[in-house]
């Protein structure tokens, strides 16, 4: 086996990179799919997490992303400017307010959503076999445990 001088092999550093190069270009690939031109890549991570977990507080979105609730709050201005969003009172914490997607909001995250599928499933279905593809499947399945560690 091929270790590096801090006991990590050289195929897990390289896989590490791989990976890390990949899912970086994908991710940018499929912003520029998403009719989201007109939003910054941090307007479009905080739609999207909004979408898929919901109503949450500001402080909580800038815990979710890693950012500074001053940055946060910079984002969510720019996207209730644009009518994405809308704030309402926390029912748990009168003094919090909740974040939400207003209709606009919500149309916008699913069609970007919807772009960015239909764009992979044809790329996966025009470029690459069969067994390709599988290899793909298995390879993700083996990223998921990633996800469990």
């Amino acid at each position: 086996m091929d270790e590096t001088t801090d006991g990590v092999s050289g195929t897990a550093s390289r896989a590490a990179r791989d990976v890390w190069v990949v899912f970086s270009r994908l991710r940018r690939r499929l912003r520029e799919i998403a009719s989201t031109q007109d939003l910054t890549p941090s307007q479009v991570s905080a739609l999207t997490l909004l979408y898929k977990r919901g109503p949450a507080s500001a402080s909580g979105l800038a815990a979710a992303e890693g950012v500074r609730p001053q940055s946060m709050a910079t984002t969510l201005a720019a996207l209730d400017k644009q009518g994405l969003i809308q704030r309402e009172p926390d029912p748990d914490d009168g003094r919090r307010q909740l974040v939400t997607l207003t209709g606009a909001g919500r149309e916008r995250a699913a069609g970007d959503r919807q772009a960015r599928e239909e764009w992979l499933t044809r790329a996966l279905q025009n470029h690459y076999t069969e067994q390709e593809r599988q290899t793909v499947v298995e390879a993700m399945a083996l990223l998921e445990r990633l996800t469990e560690l």
